[in-house]
């Protein structure tokens, strides 16, 4: 029988190189609101939402100065970040619109909501928040069925108008 991994595991944290470490943290720390748990000198630093010991480590050891890395290369496609609510979602896409950032794609998954984005890197990051497990969709045989449909972002946005 092969081995499947428990169930309870999770991905802690993504650990990404960049070009400029002040211009990633005024992407993750001042944008998205990362704060930061530990700071290695000027070459790296953690990140983290709620005391975590990092969700997103930034360091510029092999980068610093570099151009991003070719799209269409191997590599990271896209880190994806797991928000709590819709209404936290919705935040995050009022708050990039407030700061003018370029969202790069949307899209209802049916097991979720995600907005895309690209870092000062071009790393991909999507936001996204789950829906219930029991509303995801399944097709007759009970199998998870994903799909790609177009979100509605006016929609989202209202959310934050719900108390």
């Amino acid at each position: 029988m092969p081995y499947t991994l428990p169930a309870q595991t999770r991905i802690g944290h993504v650990h990404l190189k960049v070009s400029d470490l002040d211009r990633a943290l005024a992407f993750y720390q001042d944008l998205l609101g990362f704060e930061i748990t530990e700071r290695y000198g000027t070459d790296a630093v953690f990140l983290s939402a709620g005391g975590y010991h990092h969700h997103i480590g930034l360091n510029t050891w092999y980068s610093k100065g570099a151009g991003p890395a070719p799209r269409r290369s191997a590599g990271l496609y896209h880190s994806a970040i797991l928000l709590p609510t819709r209404k936290d979602l919705a935040r995050a896409l009022h708050r990039l619109r407030e700061a003018g950032y370029p969202i790069t794609g949307s899209a209802d998954h049916g097991v979720s909501e995600a907005i895309y984005l690209d870092d000062p890197d071009g790393n991909g990051v999507e936001l996204y928040w789950d829906r219930p497990r029991d509303q995801w969709p399944r097709d007759e045989s009970g199998n998870l069925h994903m799909t790609i449909l177009p979100l509605d972002l006016n929609d989202l946005l209202e959310e934050l108008q719900q108390t």
